[in-house]
């Protein structure tokens, strides 16, 4: 956003998120390994539209942009392909963005800067991700012949390019994050999520998946599978405790502090929201929604990249002249458990205040899915406990030394 409060802006130009929708999130090359990205999006596109406002629904020929994050994906455009195979007519276009984890918020927050900009209409944003059909990933060699390679080149070299694990243990060297806080933090994000499915938080939210479900859609995950619905996220585990995790060895360096217990699982998933002004929204009988009050993406380091999201949201907040103390809803993207604290602790937000429902280290990383995670669970944050003028903070460390941050305020339109 511009400098100043988002706010100020007249109700034609205010951006509002007024609608968000996520498919279940689910480990990589299990329950929906079948589904292509643009197969995961668009059910959850239809949803947004003919669930919102009550079920009354939105004409898909009011919609001005379709604008979707995706991280490894096969290239093209999933948000155009995805708009069209959730029935929009060809008349609506789409966008893809790409950066790394942050493309799901950086979408939410490219459309909300549209809206600010005076391009009104209404859009629909969000990530998608189905890392279980990413394609295989080749160079070529001097001769021609494909060269396969894990991920692409986030830094160069002379700056020093980790990958994302050794990332995570130099900033819990760097910032002082112990194992036992790492360990501890991972257990409650468990926990939470557990606590917050059996209360049935996520159900409203969730847009459940057919797989193997007719003749022409998907195939079913195996020759033994039939038809079935996949409706409920699958990461979160009962029986994880101090003495298991303990048990993890090193992950990524000997010695080292960050495990695959205090460590996110690669999923599968998609999340988007409806965005448009707060002049649309009334006109369209919304009861409230998440101002978009301010944007930011700052770099840092390449070898700290997991910090980048305190970097963004510490400008971001000082901008807007407001304090950790007033933010009543904090969602980080739990990537690793190290950066995760190592990021509110620069913030001076308190570690338990922080992703109330759990985060990806129990519900799993869908990498351009998960900014758009984050906002679709504080909408709904929000609307459990609806307080007029209450702040929002949604904010993703990213590949390359970067993060991004978006300060949301939840306000009645009616």
């Amino acid at each position: 956003m511009s400098e100043g409060e988002p706010w100020a802006l007249p109700e034609d130009r205010q951006p509002v998120i007024i609608a968000a929708r996520r498919t279940p999130i689910c480990r990589a090359n299990g329950a929906l390994k079948s589904l292509p990205a643009h197969g995961l999006l668009a059910p959850v596109i239809r949803e947004l539209l003919t669930g919102l406002l009550g079920g009354d629904g939105v004409p898909p020929v009011s919609v001005t942009d379709v604008v979707i994050g995706n991280a490894v994906g096969g290239g093209g455009n999933v948000a155009r392909l995805a708009a069209l195979e959730a029935g929009l007519p060809v008349s609506v276009p789409g966008l893809t963005v790409d950066r790394q984890c942050g493309s799901g918020l950086d979408a939410i927050v490219l459309a909300s800067r549209l809206v600010a900009a005076g391009g009104g209409g209404l859009y629909l944003a969000g990530g998608v991700e189905s890392i279980s059909t990413a394609p295989m990933r080749a160079r070529r060699d001097a001769d021609g012949a494909p060269a396969f390679f894990a991920r692409a080149q986030f830094s160069p070299l002379a700056l020093g390019d980790p990958d994302m694990g050794v990332a995570a243990e130099n900033v819990a060297i760097h910032c002082g994050i112990s194992r036992e806080r790492q360990d501890g933090f991972a257990l409650r994000s468990h926990r939470r999520a557990l606590a917050s499915a059996a209360a049935g938080f996520f159900d409203a939210e969730t847009v459940p998946l057919g797989v193997g479900s007719g003749p022409d859609g998907p195939p079913a995950v195996s020759a033994d599978d039939g038809p079935r619905l996949v409706s409920a996220d699958d990461g979160p585990r009962r029986g994880l405790t101090e003495a298991v995790l303990a048990r993890f060895p090193p992950a990524f360096a000997p010695g080292g502090t960050v495990t695959a217990g205090n460590s996110c699982f690669d999923a599968d998933g998609a999340a988007a929201v409806v965005i448009t002004t707060v002049e649309r929204a009334r006109a369209l009988g919304a009861r409230d929604g998440l101002l978009v009050r301010g944007t930011d993406t700052a770099g840092v380091d390449p070898q700290l990249l997991g910090i980048g999201a305190a970097a963004a949201a510490e400008r971001l907040l000082e901008r807007c002249g407001v304090t950790a103390a007033e933010l009543g809803l904090v969602e980080f993207n739990e990537a690793f458990a190290s950066q995760t604290l190592a990021c509110l602790d620069r913030l001076g937000i308190p570690a338990e205040r922080a992703n109330l429902d759990g985060g990806a280290l129990a519900l799993g990383h869908a990498y351009g899915a998960s900014g758009a995670v984050l906002v679709t669970r504080l909408l709904a944050q929000a609307r459990r406990s609806p307080v007029a003028g209450q702040l929002a903070l949604a904010m993703i460390s990213i590949a390359g030394g970067m993060g991004t941050a978006a300060l949301l305020e939840y306000q009645a339109l009616s």
